[in-house]
């Protein structure tokens, strides 16, 4: 069944990932002197622009998912409910963005997800709003496949963190630092499997 926010275009009418990082730039200049005690949310979003920013000039998608990706021959459209502020996405929005810059047939729209909880509250993870979220439909709204908030190491990282005792700040120090590492490899396998499978629907 088309889902009623597919049918009101909301996914269509979101930003494209250039309008994204506009916005991104745009609060990362206002937060140049800002700390996380002053505004959370801005801060981050600073030092989001910056890995955003690194990934985005590092990145290139291996040549077995570029085939897979040029294997869609229908369009689709690729929903992601995220946040500027949200660490996850700094470093995975950017690899999404470049597999769909592989295909034409693949269009990207990201949603913010605090002004779009009716939507994010249909794909939650585990029962939390985690991002981001990631929600490909075909061109009548049927739903193919969803993907996130992170990579499955990763996720499995944070718990494993979490159920150590670990505060938030350290958790997360850890976690961009399995990013770093990992270099978007996790990322790729997990879309090559997915793209497997649909591709032989």
């Amino acid at each position: 069944m088309v889902k009623s926010f597919f049918k009101e275009r909301r996914p269509h009418n979101g930003m494209t990932y250039d309008e994204f990082v506009q916005r991104m730039v745009e609060k990362a200049r206002v937060a140049e002197s800002i700390t996380p005690e002053d505004d959370e949310q801005l801060y981050y979003t600073r030092l989001n622009y910056q890995r955003t920013s690194r990934i985005q000039k590092t990145y290139q998608v291996s040549e077995r998912l570029k085939e897979l990706l040029q294997g869609i021959n229908q369009p689709q459209l690729w929903m992601v409910l995220t946040e500027a502020w949200c660490g996850d996405s700094a470093q995975t929005l950017p690899i999404l963005a470049k597999m769909t810059e592989c295909n034409p047939n693949i269009q990207l729209r990201i949603l913010l997800r605090d002004e779009n909880l009716d939507i994010m509250d249909q794909y939650l993870t585990n029962g939390t709003r985690g991002i981001p979220k990631l929600v490909a439909f075909d061109e009548v709204g049927n739903e193919l496949f969803t993907w996130g908030p992170r990579p499955r190491e990763a996720a499995e990282l944070y718990r494993q963190l979490k159920a150590e005792g670990k505060e938030k700040e350290e958790i997360y120090l850890e976690l961009h630092k399995w990013y770093a590492k990992d270099r978007g490899k996790s990322v790729e396998k997990e879309f090559m499997k997915i793209l497997e499978q649909l591709n032989q629907k």
